[in-house]
């Protein structure tokens, strides 16, 4: 019997193989040169991030600022996705001033950020008789609103009673030292117990007559001196609290 021809072997295949790593190299050289065009500083951030994401760390830059990526319509620079404290404060000042706008406490209360942190300013008359401590009942629901906002944040709170430079002397009060400690102390006792804010971030303290804002030889300026300061700390000061 005859052998049967065995089939040709196919000599053709490698040109699949070829036209494979052909189109593989043009994909990765178009990638390439659209990698080339990419903005420097969204370059930049964009290594920062995915450092970050790989080392676990905090990305880092140069600015020391945490620099990650958020979706923008922007066509200019990438956004941080973690805020500046000071970025956050400024937040939290304009979500106070339209608190103030809305109770109509314009007039009252005051709002201004220093390297220390935010300080919100209430003239004392809104939230005390003359030479007492009691906090008025009409300031207790606006108090409650206020810890609202102070609860999204993890800051420690401080509260300052101050008075003008007049000595007090009655039955409850042998100094001013005395009248503003008991003020700051019941304000920190209403946030703590109306408020829902944890005490391990409030303090209070009385600087009686001793840090005025104005003159004391006017009765504007005694106005002015007389009043209760609750300042959010900035951050940066965490140290300075946990060490207490």
């Amino acid at each position: 019997m005859k052998k049967k021809k065995e089939k040709a072997e196919n000599s053709e295949r490698w040109l699949l193989t070829y036209s494979d790593l052909i189109t593989l190299l043009m994909v990765f050289f178009v990638v390439l040169y659209s990698a080339s065009n990419i903005n420097q500083k969204k370059y930049e951030k964009l290594a920062n991030s995915m450092s970050s994401a790989f080392t676990g760390g905090t990305g880092i830059g140069e600015s020391g600022v945490g620099q990650g990526l958020e979706n923008s319509s922007d066509e200019g620079e990438l956004k941080p996705l973690v805020q500046s404290e000071e970025e956050k404060l400024q937040g939290i000042e304009g979500q106070v001033d339209e608190m103030i706008n809305n109770l109509g406490l314009e007039d009252s209360v005051s709002t201004t950020i220093e390297e220390r942190g935010l300080v919100i300013s209430f003239n004392d008359s809104i939230f005390f008789d003359s030479a007492k401590a009691d906090i008025k009942e009409n300031m207790k629901a606006k108090l409650v609103a206020l810890s609202g906002i102070l609860n999204k944040i993890d800051n420690y709170v401080r509260v300052e009673g101050h008075t003008d430079n007049l000595p007090i002397s009655n039955e409850l009060y042998s100094s001013n030292w005395q009248l503003s400690s008991t003020r700051a102390s019941n304000v920190v006792e209403f946030l703590i117990e109306h408020g829902s804010i944890s005490p391990n971030r409030l303090s209070a303290v009385g600087y009686g007559e001793y840090r005025p804002v104005s003159d004391n030889n006017t009765e504007e300026g005694r106005a002015k001196n007389r009043r209760v300061d609750i300042l959010i700390l900035n951050n940066k000061y965490d140290n300075i609290e946990n060490s207490n």
